[in-house]
């Protein structure tokens, strides 16, 4: 049974996408197989990171939710050379980029319980060892129930007051659902924080490991979404946290 993760924030803007994305080479550079399931389905955006732009034909998660895709049709096989030559691969299943996909979805809705199938689903078919989802930010049906059957929450947040006390509620939630595992990502760190005070701060507040703290980087404002930090950056402070998580996460299916 693939080992499933899933990445939430209460805001849009935490950089939740990116660090999915990256997230995911991270743990197939260890030569592990992975998918990611981008169910922000309103502003999809981790295909972007990959490069990858659905065409003509080519099936998205909408067509699954909504139609007769099979879930395997939807995934696309995105692995960068690096992670090739690793004996990992990423697949994705991304969400619709058409404007009219996506009015249709918000408008008509999804049942939800054939989201959760499909992730059961493509990762008995292809073998995977993680399945990375991929939520809406804030709190809505379908969070909470990827969310409850998720083997760790990632939670991102920025070092801000509004996501403090949305990160305090969002985990809240997900205790209740009896999320085995929590790890908080503290992103887009200004160079002026005490990263040890922001330690301390978010230990004292929630009470749940922190998995990484990420700092804000002029570099990864250049990329500007344009490829996968980890792999242009991989001595960086930022790539060093993410894959510093990675081996956490990895660490939880050996125990």
């Amino acid at each position: 049974m693939a080992q499933i993760l899933a990445v939430h924030s209460f805001r849009g803007g935490t950089g939740k996408s990116n660090i999915t994305a990256n997230l995911a080479v991270a743990l197939a550079l260890k030569g592990k197989k992975v998918a990611i399931f981008d169910t922000d389905l309103a502003s999809p955006g981790v295909h972007v990171l990959f490069g990858f732009t659905p065409q003509d034909g080519q099936a998205t998660l909408n067509d699954h939710l909504q139609g007769d895709a099979p879930i395997r049709t939807c995934a696309h096989d995105v692995s960068p050379e690096p992670v090739r030559k690793a004996k990992g691969r990423i697949w994705l299943v991304p969400a619709s980029m058409e404007s009219d996909r996506i009015a249709r979805l918000l408008r008509e809705g999804y049942k939800v319980e054939r989201l959760n199938d499909a992730l059961f689903a493509l990762s008995d078919d292809l073998d995977l060892d993680v399945v990375i989802v991929d939520t809406h930010p804030g709190i809505n049906e379908e969070t909470l129930l990827s969310t409850a059957i998720a083997d760790c929450l990632v939670m991102v947040m920025r070092p801000d007051a509004q996501d403090y006390l949305g990160t305090a509620v969002a985990i809240e939630v997900a205790e209740r659902l009896d999320v085995p595992a929590i790890r908080i990502a503290v992103n887009k760190l200004p160079g002026h924080f005490d990263l040890e005070q922001v330690r301390e701060r978010v230990a004292s507040s929630y009470g749940v490991p922190i998995g990484a703290l990420l700092p804000l980087s002029e570099d990864l404002l250049n990329l500007a979404s344009g490829g996968l930090a980890v792999l242009h950056y991989p001595s960086h402070a930022w790539s060093a946290g993410v894959k510093d998580l990675a081996d956490q996460l990895s660490a939880m299916t050996e125990t």
